[in-house]
């Protein structure tokens, strides 16, 4: 915990020294982490750590914004902080979102992130879309943005959907995006081959985004924001993926919202 802490601290006086000397006009994009505590002793903080996959920061960085890593931390004082300082934010993947947040009783393949991450996310998520400012939704990301929003889930989609696609273990699967979507601007086109690893989905769409992306098995698989500010989510990692040109197509579009 106290080297992500360092490693923020150590970010944020840099880029302000380089505010300062305007030597950088690359914005701040805050990434979020995943949360993982001591089985025997879930309680014990010093035993726990909160991480972020490389790919993530890699991705950011070679589009252009300079990455901040946020460590799972629910003080109310420190999420207003992130939401005034940083430009952008990333919301990653990870472990299932209690169903109870979307009214769902738990399906017994749902596996819950930890309590600490919650807190956190459904904190942070609905204060950074009340302040306008651009966010790019990843895998859980999507599904966590929309649930905040006040949508709804597909907990299992091996047994509840009807499919030959698999969506999870890390597979490429096409998708066929909306014409004239931003999402198909950015991707230079309406169908894409994708990195996918999850077996949950979108089911009930919140209020203020829109469906531009759906796999053949009518799976949900990208939604962009209507109102309020510049959204984009994305149901599988770009992050992750070896095509250079569609990674930097999603995080680059996120830090190009971030300079307007």
């Amino acid at each position: 915990m106290r080297r992500v802490f360092g490693f923020l601290l150590v970010l944020l006086v840099l880029v302000s020294v380089g505010c300062a000397t305007g030597g950088s006009d690359k914005p701040l994009i805050g990434i979020t982490s995943t949360y993982s505590g001591n089985r025997q002793d879930p309680d014990n903080v010093r035993r726990a750590s909160t991480r972020v996959g490389y790919s993530y920061v890699y991705a950011v960085a070679e589009s252009g914004g300079i990455p901040i890593l946020l460590p799972v931390v629910s003080d109310s004082e420190a999420i207003e902080r992130y939401v005034e300082t940083l430009d952008g934010l990333v919301i990653i993947g990870g472990s299932d979102i209690p169903p109870e947040a979307y009214g769902q009783e738990r399906h017994e393949k749902t596996r819950v992130m930890p309590q600490q991450r919650y807190d956190f996310e459904s904190k942070l998520i609905p204060r950074w879309l009340e302040s306008g400012k651009p966010i790019l939704g990843v895998c859980l990301g999507l599904q966590f943005v929309n649930v905040a929003a006040g949508g709804t889930l597909i907990q299992d989609i091996p047994s509840q959907i009807d499919t030959d696609i698999r969506h999870s273990g890390g597979n490429y699967h096409p998708v066929q995006i909306e014409p004239g979507s931003h999402l198909a601007e950015r991707v230079g086109g309406t169908e894409a081959e994708v990195y996918s690893s999850h077996h949950q989905a979108v089911l009930d769409v919140a209020e203020g985004f829109k469906v531009v992306a759906l796999s053949s098995d009518g799976i949900i698989e990208s939604l962009e924001r209507t109102e309020g500010g510049w959204g984009l989510c994305v149901q599988w990692h770009p992050e992750a993926m070896s095509d250079a040109v569609h990674r930097k197509a999603i995080y680059g579009a996120l830090v190009e919202a971030c300079k307007k």
